[in-house]
């Protein structure tokens, strides 16, 4: 379908291969230009939504927060609450969700956590991944640059992925 500018006077139109790519780089872009923005990331299978609002109840007195509206923690959902990020913010919780594999690879570099939250590892999406172990290698993902994290010590299976990414991190450093 070919669009006619002419019908959209005083829009702009940029034209690209690949909207999501497009979106996502803007959105990087955007984030990105708020280097001293404390970013909290969000993500496991269950209670993202409902941890990011406590978070924002608790620390609203304290912060000028941006957060992702409702749920919006999806490949569209992330870009659209990175792009609410303004001058005025100090501090941005951020959720992310993904259903496949290769997804957080797109979403962590926009949210870009100081402080990471993984709430737990459930059955949700689990027929998009092969096992819950990659899985949870998947959701970590977020967390690479992460300074600090947060997570329920109880699941064995959530701290050896946390241990492995740990590892993998102080391996690079290590011969970078």
């Amino acid at each position: 379908m070919k669009l006619d500018p002419a019908d959209f006077p005083g829009a702009n139109f940029i034209l690209v291969k690949n909207t999501h790519e497009a979106f996502h780089r803007l959105a990087f872009f955007h984030r990105h230009q708020f280097p001293n923005l404390r970013v909290i990331g969000i993500t496991g299978s269950n209670g993202k939504t409902i941890v990011k609002e406590w978070l924002f109840q608790l620390l609203q007195e304290d912060f000028h927060i941006v957060r992702s509206p409702k749920s919006f923690n999806s490949q569209t959902g992330v870009p659209l609450s990175v792009l609410q990020i303004t001058p005025q913010h100090d501090l941005g919780i951020f959720e992310a969700g993904i259903s496949q594999p290769g997804e957080m690879e797109k979403l962590a570099p926009l949210i870009d956590p100081e402080i990471g939250i993984f709430t737990n590892l459930g059955e949700a999406h689990s027929e998009g991944f092969p096992d819950d172990e990659t899985k949870l290698r998947e959701k970590l993902r977020l967390f690479e640059k992460a300074q600090t994290i947060i997570y329920c010590a109880d699941d064995e299976r959530v701290v050896r992925g946390m241990k492995a990414m740990r590892d993998a991190r102080a391996a690079e450093l290590q011969f970078g």
